[in-house]
Order: C-alpha cells, then sequence, then structure tokens
C-alpha cells in the first residue's frame, strides 16, 4: 500500500486547528463585549477582591481583554500574522495563568496550560500555514 506523500493533509488539519483556536479566542472576545463591557469587569473584580492586585489594575485588564482576545482570534482564524498572532496568545495565556494562579483557580489554569499547548503546536508546526492569508501572501511572493 502506498501512501500519498504530499502533506496535503497536514495542511488541511494545520488550517482546521488554527481556525478552532482563532474561533474559541475570537469568540471569547465578542461574547465579552456583546454581553457589556462592565458584566466582565464586574465579574472579574469580584474575582479579584482579595488577591494582591489593585482594583484599577483588574478593571483596566478586564476593559483591554476582550478586544485584545477578539483581534488576536481573528487573525488566528483568517491565518494573517500567523506568528505574531500565536506568540501574542500564548503570552496572554501567560498572564492569564498568572491571574487565575493567583485567586487559585487550577481549573482556569489547566485550562489556559492547554490552550497553550495547541498555540505552540501551531507555532512548531507553521510551515503548514498554506491555508491562509498568510501562505497566500508567501505564494504570491515566492
Amino acid at each position: 500500500m502506498r501512501f500519498n506523500t504530499s502533506n496535503h493533509d497536514e495542511k488541511i488539519a494545520y488550517a482546521l486547528l488554527r481556525a478552532m483556536a482563532g474561533t474559541n479566542l475570537l469568540m471569547h472576545g465578542v461574547s465579552r463585549l456583546l454581553a457589556g463591557p462592565a458584566n466582565f469587569v464586574g465579574h472579574l473584580t469580584v474575582q479579584f477582591a482579595h488577591s494582591p492586585l489593585s482594583h484599577s489594575l483588574v478593571q483596566g485588564f478586564g476593559s483591554a481583554l476582550p478586544p485584545i482576545e477578539g483581534l488576536i482570534g481573528l487573525l488566528l482564524l483568517l491565518g494573517w500574522k500567523t506568528r505574531w498572532a500565536l506568540v501574542a496568545a500564548s503570552l496572554l495565556m501567560m498572564v492569564l495563568t498568572f491571574g487565575s494562579s493567583l485567586v487559585q483557580d487550577w481549573a482556569a489554569a489547566g485550562t489556559q496550560l492547554s490552550y497553550a499547548l495547541v498555540f505552540s503546536v501551531l507555532l512548531f508546526l507553521r510551515r503548514y500555514n498554506a491555508w491562509s492569508i498568510d501562505g497566500c501572501w508567501n505564494q504570491e511572493r515566492g
């Protein structure tokens, strides 16, 4: 039995995983914006009330997080500036994990570690990022 040696399946798998991760992050941001930014900020304020972080820092972060998630998610979904978006997403997970650990929310920290793993795998396998804006751009230039 002969297997097709082209990397077509790898490119499809990469595109699907990248789009899934992008959709997930995009919808985190969009749903928080649609629910009203004040609702999300209020939730974070309660969650971090007994942490050493200042109230204004928590509010500022809570206000900035939804658009940041939305932007990074959209970039990943489209496959535009993929390398930058994956690095930004990984750094975002690091910040979120710090906060989750600070309030001892180990379930959230574990979930964030899973996201970081997906982002790392996508960064490592970025050579398969053909079905994307970046892939189209590179094909035209090369």
